[in-house]
């Protein structure tokens, strides 16, 4: 319970401060003068302006509040090392013993994990948090229960009591990390790409490992390649990237025996293997519509180098006009389809039939081109079903299907078969068309009609289901035939035109083998946490994803279909690390998370980033492998932390129950003092003159 005097004046402020001056004057003129009773008539006045002033007392009934001492408990992975969990679990039972010892406080206690994605310990966010939860005026204290890696400090909040550090782990503690400097995201095929590592020694390292270590370097799960390299400074390492896509590399150096943890021994690094240059060659047998098709998508895009070869004035046409007079130099055929043949990565035939200019010793040359990897699309017109076919020549050996000398002269929609559906040149080409609908583009009106080769795939069919899009495989290279010369007629917009440059380019690109469009491939990826794992395929549903974590433990995993010939499985809540991934065929491999976790980047406990904060708000930092200190009580301002204890300060906190509004006096006890006081004064003076009469 205490007791307040308050003021609520009767009167205004000003004028009872000028009262109060007029009676100071009075009574000091009176004492100056000598007049009998002025002490009492001043004392009666001053009574007047206090009962003026209406003093009354207030009385406020106060119960109080606990004091709050706050305990952040680091739970984030670099706190799971070591022996630091049995230190944690230690310390928290000790200081859960020593606040229950403490009278009148509370302890309050907050875990914190791993931060999203790849921030790392957000210590100061978990201490704001807990302080916003918690009334200021009550705290008492706040313990860090951590190896003081935190990766926010400059979050830190305001503090209103002392914060200490329990420090974990041990002084004698090391360890050894592999950073990746420097590696570029994507890098030429073909050509060394070069990333910078490094090799890094932490706390008290013995001194027979100090200088050199094994590095192990793999590429999508291989056989690892071991070199020796020096510790504490960059080394730069070599890798030829092995096909193009996605190139998961590994760097790993075996742990050392005493070391902390392995967690930071290695780092994934993923390269797009991407070609330098595209180099295709167009043969166009003779000028026509569907020419500038071809053209404008190849020119379109900037990664290609495009040779173009057209047959403007056949051998057959006599006109009289010099040859000297019909260009300036000579078309280089020899040197393009028998001498560098080997540089193009795709050839294609566009309405091209033998007229002596390509002799066939060139053509074989292209057949052997298709065998030992090469790629050839033939796009035929009606010349295809002649006696001048390319069929006739030795191209015939890798083509996918034989003309029936048949031409069809006639309307016809384009349409994707049951195959070319699941295959990635025309996978959802039609996306949006409910089954049976007719196509969403416009018509051709001729067809070549041919005879498919048992191996060869029918993606499209065309007038009367005969196929119009077929692709093969010879040897190590592919092949595509294109039944059809008025793919213009999209490109030209007729009746609403097709997606013809998407599908020309996924069939260039199919042919070229980029990795994004084989039809028979296993593909796992990692996004935020979860592993996404696709299979295509042209065949039936593929077995169960056999699925081996980073620490060697494996699971399995059921596929389903998401789309013709594409199967799915994720895998949630997957931790950092390299992924294998294996359906009894194929395998592939994902690397989840950073090249190297950041919460594994500092790994030996040390208070250096929180020294300055701790010391500012009068605490300290504690080993908790010299044992837990004491808790005590200390006043506010003085040294909270000292040998083998800690101090809290109480807040001495309460919460106000009641409170009552008393008058100091009652009126007529004002009134009855006032009167007591003048009569007193009268009386006085009677006396005086009285005796002044007697002695005169």
């Amino acid at each position: 319970m205490t007791r307040e005097i308050l003021y609520d004046p009767l009167i205004a402020p000003v004028l009872l401060a000028i009262l109060a001056v007029v009676l100071a004057v009075a009574i000091g003129v009176a004492f100056w003068r000598g007049l009998t009773g002025w002490a009492l008539r001043g004392a009666a006045g001053l009574l007047v302006l206090a009962a003026l002033a209406n003093p009354s007392v207030q009385i406020e009934n106060r119960a109080a509040l606990s004091d709050i001492v706050i305990l952040v408990i680091d739970e984030s992975a670099s706190q799971r090392i070591g022996v630091r969990p049995a230190q944690t679990e230690a310390a928290q039972a000790r200081v859960e013993a020593e606040v229950a010892q403490l009278p009148n406080t509370e302890l309050r206690i907050l875990r914190l994990g791993d931060g999203p994605g790849n921030e790392g310990s957000l210590l100061m966010t978990a201490l704001s948090e807990a302080l916003a939860d918690e009334p200021r005026a009550r705290v008492a204290g706040m313990l860090l229960l951590s190896d003081g890696q935190l990766h926010d400090l400059p979050r830190a909040p305001d503090l209103p009591a002392p914060l200490h550090l329990l420090l974990t782990g041990e002084a004698q503690d090391w360890d050894r990390r592999l950073v990746v400097t420097n590696a570029p995201s994507f890098a030429i095929m073909g050509e060394p790409v070069s990333l910078t590592l490094r090799l890094e020694d932490q706390g008290a390292v013995p001194p027979e490992l100090q200088g050199r270590a094994e590095l192990d370097i793999s590429i999508d799960g291989a056989e690892a390649r071991r070199v020796t390299v020096p510790v504490g400074r960059d080394i730069t390492v070599p890798v030829d990237l092995p096909h193009g896509g996605m190139n998961v590399i590994r760097f790993a150096t075996a742990p050392s025996v005493g070391e902390l943890t392995d967690r930071n021994n290695a780092a994934v690094v993923r390269i797009n293997g991407v070609r330098d240059r595209l180099r295709v060659l167009l043969v166009s047998g003779e000028p026509h519509a569907g020419e500038r098709t071809w053209r404008n998508l190849l020119k379109s895009d900037s990664s290609v180098d495009l040779v173009h070869f057209t047959i403007l004035r056949p051998p057959e046409k006599q006109d009289g006009v010099p040859v000297t007079e019909l260009s300036l130099i000579a078309f280089p055929t020899r040197e393009l389809f028998l001498d560098k043949i080997d540089e193009f990565d795709l050839i294609i035939f566009d309405r091209y039939k033998r007229r002596g200019i390509l002799p066939a010793l060139y053509l074989d040359n292209i057949r052997n081109y298709v065998e030992q990897g090469g790629a050839v699309l033939v796009a035929a017109g009606p010349d295809f079903a002649s006696a001048v076919s390319l069929f006739h020549s030795p191209l015939a050996e890798v083509l996918p299907a034989e003309p029936t000398a048949q031409v069809l002269e006639q309307g016809f929609h384009p349409t994707i078969t049951d195959l070319g559906r699941k295959h990635p040149v025309t996978e959802a080409l039609d996306a949006g068309t409910a089954p049976g609908d007719p196509p969403p583009w416009g018509r051709w009106f001729r067809l070549i009609d041919v005879t498919p080769y048992p191996d060869a795939e029918t993606v499209m069919t065309g007038a009367e289901g005969r196929p119009l899009l077929l692709l093969d495989r010879v040897g190590e290279g592919r092949v595509a035939l294109l039944a059809s010369d008025q793919a213009w007629l999209w490109s030209r917009g007729f009746e609403g035109g097709g997606p013809q440059l998407e599908l020309l380019r996924r069939l260039a690109h199919w042919m070229m083998k980029e990795p994004e469009l084989e039809e028979e491939a296993l593909v796992a990826d990692g996004q935020d946490g979860t592993l996404i794992l696709t299979r295509r395929t042209l065949g039936e549903a593929p077995g169960a994803f056999e699925v081996t974590r980073p620490d060697g433990t494996t699971l399995t995993l059921e596929p389903e279909q998401v789309a013709p010939g594409r199967f799915e499985a994720r895998l949630e809540g997957a931790g950092i690390g390299l992924y294998r991934v294996s359906d009894g065929e194929r395998e592939a491999v994902a690397a989840l998370g950073p090249s190297a976790p950041r919460e594994f980047e500092q790994t030996i406990a040390s208070g250096e980033f929180l020294d300055p904060l701790i010391a500012g708000s009068g605490g300290g930092v504690r080993r908790i492998e010299a044992g837990v200190p004491d808790l005590r009580a200390v006043r506010p301002g003085r040294p909270a932390a000292g040998r083998g204890w800690l101090g809290i300060t109480p807040r001495e906190a309460y919460r106000t129950t009641d409170i009552t509004v008393r008058p100091f006096l009652p009126g007529w006890a004002w009134l009855g003092l006032v009167a007591a006081f003048l009569i007193g004064a009268w009386l006085w003076e009677g006396r005086r003159r009285v005796s002044v009469a007697r002695s005169a």
